[in-house]
């Protein structure tokens, strides 16, 4: 009887030690976590350009970032999440707008980064990813709260002056409205103009939505 409660009371052998030590994971290094994380925002960043948010599954993004979905949900939360990482990442125009050291108007840097847009063509994802997305209500709600956050909001601060959100939406109509209407008309018509005679007539327009109402 003392022989089994001894048996059964001591610790485990050397051998079952390194068992288990072996079957536990290994936690993943930072440097590793940093590069998964990386590859699944652009799987998911081609995929939903490609497919738009409804068409693409979380299957599909891990798949083609080479992990598993249970990381997937680690690293972002959900795929809604994970498309507003990815817009995010996208939006430019956020930093044009604070200036980043550039001390030229605001209004000039905003039509620099649309002509710039239109020359970029179908090599800029995010009005792919826009386009094959918007019909969501989901994803309207995330386009909604991040041209919110990244978009209207910046521009209010850069503004001085009565109205200011009033005229930091006209702006933003201006940089959103644009894309989905270059989209539709082409940009055939603008593109043999010179670059920097289009950025001036941009320019003013930028000015007259930004400028105070009388």
């Amino acid at each position: 009887m003392l022989d089994q409660a001894e048996t059964a009371s001591a610790p485990p052998s050397h051998e079952a030690r390194e068992g288990t030590a072996e079957s536990a994971p290994a936690p993943r290094p930072k440097r590793d976590r940093e590069a998964t994380r990386r590859r699944i925002l652009a799987a998911a960043r081609d995929l939903f350009g490609r497919y738009g948010y409804d068409g693409v599954s979380v299957r599909m993004i891990a798949s083609g970032a080479d992990a598993n979905v249970a990381l997937v949900h680690r690293y972002f939360g959900s795929k809604a999440a994970l498309f507003g990482e990815v817009l995010e990442g996208e939006y430019v125009i956020t930093r044009v707008i604070a200036g980043e050291g550039d001390t030229r108007p605001l209004s000039r840097r905003l039509a620099e980064h649309f002509v710039r847009r239109i020359h970029r063509g179908p090599a800029d994802p995010l009005p792919r990813i826009m386009d094959r997305s918007v019909g969501d209500p989901e994803v309207k709600q995330i386009l909604r709260e991040h041209t919110e956050r990244l978009v209207v909001e910046p521009l209010v601060r850069q503004l001085a002056g009565p109205r200011a959100r009033a005229r930091a939406t006209l702006a933003a109509t201006l940089i959103m409205g644009g894309g989905p209407l270059r989209r539709v008309l082409g940009v055939d018509d603008l593109l043999p103009l010179d670059p920097d005679e289009l950025t001036d007539q941009v320019t003013a327009m930028f000015e007259a939505a930004l400028a105070p109402f009388e």
